[in-house]
């Protein structure tokens, strides 16, 4: 008997401890809408001070024009409890001591004690989500202005092209060259078009978790400073340099796609020391490795020249070795071999990452498109196809092989000349 009763107090207390220690609020009501008890978290979202708030009827904590309507979902409750979220699909506000009212989510469940029914609410808080939710809306919404000005000056480009081929076909001699110069130029608008309106859909996708890893590393630097932990200040810094450099490599992406359809890439071409040339690409890209990985370069050819663009051939290469590392884990390595031979010099670019799915390695050089298993890893699905264009300007070939789960091997191939 005694044993027994032992183990009741220590699971009072332990409840106890559990209910005064949660992160969340729980008040208690009994089937007449009294709160039987409060925790201190409840307490403090609501305004009140210790006790407070035991024997209140739950409806005070409520605006009054949702107080009439609560009761009956009260009854409704209590006629069948059962554990399921408050207000479903719909936003539930509350009511503070000081009269504010503030957004909260709310969980319900029961249990029974001497036999009389005690509903149990879990209260968050979530005004500061709430807070956030706006401002993503709004940079949402701005996107969506961008890009109505957009398809305006598409519309104005369009009407005034229209205007052009309604005076050429005054000239018969030039009728049928205009009609076929107006064609490329309404299709090129076109492309152009969707391309923008794709650019819009990615840009409010890719940009959403870096600019908000920022704007919360940035609000977290000053309180780690006011509290003097530099090791905390580094870590939130060192988040944000990343989350930049990722807008970067997105804006970038973009630019280049850009000159690309717009034919503003120009060829240059110059004697490349092959070796020499490598050596640099392995340097400056080498501290945006995942940690542990490792660059390893073995190049066997005859000449040691290559003549090409140099700015072209870095591009192609630093996009392959981003995207190996990208989709590798840390402490992998990543291969980079070239060899020689009379079509050229190959450039093979090997790694132990995830690896591509077979139905989706016939789509890899399409615009946007992303394999099936790319998950959260982040990237805008342009990279390839810039890599593939960049080849074509240099009168090159790309070709890839790839196993799913044990990584990918892409070979360029670059006329000597």
């Amino acid at each position: 008997m005694s044993h027994a009763t032992n183990y009741s107090e220590v699971s009072d207390d332990a409840f106890r401890e559990i209910f005064q220690s949660m992160s969340e609020g729980i008040i208690m009501v009994d089937e007449a809408g009294i709160i039987k008890i409060a925790n201190p978290v409840a307490e403090q979202i609501f305004g009140y001070t210790a006790s407070e708030l035991t024997g209140m009827p739950l409806e005070y904590l409520l605006p009054e024009r949702y107080r009439g309507g609560h009761v009956s979902f009260r009854k409704a409750f209590n006629n069948d409890p059962h554990p399921r979220r408050m207000g479903f699909g719909r936003d539930l506000t509350a009511l503070r001591k000081d009269g504010a009212e503030f957004p909260v989510e709310i969980s319900l469940s029961y249990t029974k004690m001497k036999g009389q029914l005690l509903v149990m609410a879990f209260i968050s808080d979530i005004s500061q989500r709430k807070k956030a939710e706006e401002a993503l809306k709004r940079s949402e919404e701005q996107l969506i202005v961008y890009a109505a000005e957009l398809e305006k000056k598409v519309e104005v480009r369009t009407e005034a092209l229209n205007q052009t081929i309604v005076k050429l076909e005054d000239e018969i001699s030039e009728r049928k060259k205009a009609e076929e110069e107006a064609r490329k130029a309404l299709e090129k608008e076109r492309e152009l078009n969707e391309l923008k309106s794709k650019f819009v859909s990615i840009a409010s996708h890719e940009f959403r978790t870096p600019l908000s890893t920022i704007m919360s590393s940035a609000s977290l630097v000053q309180q780690y400073l006011d509290r003097n932990e530099p090791d905390k200040v580094a870590k939130h810094i060192a988040r944000i340099k990343s989350s930049v450099n990722h807008l970067t490599a997105i804006l970038n992406d973009f630019l280049s796609l850009g000159k690309l359809e717009e034919g503003k890439i120009e060829v240059v071409r110059e004697v490349i020391p092959v070796s020499d040339f490598l050596s640099e690409v392995k340097e400056e890209i080498i501290a945006t490795l995942k940690e542990g990985q490792l660059l390893n370069i073995a190049c066997t050819i005859d000449a040691t020249d290559l003549t090409s663009d140099p700015r072209i051939l870095r591009n192609i290469l630093f996009n392959l070795i981003s995207n190996a590392s990208k989709y590798s884990d840390a402490g992998k390595s990543i291969f980079i071999e070239c060899s020689g031979s009379t079509a050229g010099i190959s450039f093979i670019v090997r790694d132990e990452g995830i690896g591509i799915p077979k139905d989706d390695q016939k789509h890899m050089f399409d615009r946007f498109f992303r394999a099936s298993n790319a998950g959260n890893i982040q990237g805008t699905g342009l990279g390839l196809n810039i890599v593939r264009r960049y080849v074509d300007l240099l009168d090159g070939t790309i070709s890839f092989t790839s196993e799913y789960g044990k990584g990918s091997m892409f070979t360029v191939t670059i006329p000597w000349q």
